[in-house]
């Protein structure tokens, strides 16, 4: 059975090559997935990740960008391990939406509101 990863001999389309510059929140996400994929002292084995991106099922997998899926994946595999819990995830999340809101520097992108 096929995963929405899975898209080898399927009728796709051109695939996009061009590169962009990683925004902050995708570079610190980034930078945490090193740190808690890290093999002396990591948190979850890095192997793990891919596994859960492929476990998102076709829906949110189509509909999140690349390090959108990251997000996802860790912030579940920390609530898994009990580092986390929800209530915490939704308080920083809310935290910094209101921030972010509050300075005008929240800015949605076409297709981004429905994510939310």
């Amino acid at each position: 059975m096929r995963g929405p990863h899975d898209v080898g001999g399927l009728e796709a389309g051109p695939v996009d090559t061009t590169t962009h510059d990683m925004s902050f929140w995708e570079k610190q996400i980034d930078a945490l997935h090193a740190l808690v994929g890290d093999e002396k002292r990591g948190i979850v084995p890095k192997g793990q990740n891919r596994r859960y991106v492929e476990a998102l099922g076709e829906d949110v997998y189509n509909t999140l960008n690349y390090y959108e899926r990251w997000t996802a994946t860790m912030s579940q595999q920390l609530l898994e391990k009990g580092i986390l819990t929800r209530d915490e995830i939704d308080a920083k999340v809310k935290e910094i939406r209101d921030r972010l809101e509050a300075t005008g520097e929240l800015e949605l992108g076409q297709g981004e509101a429905e994510k939310i």
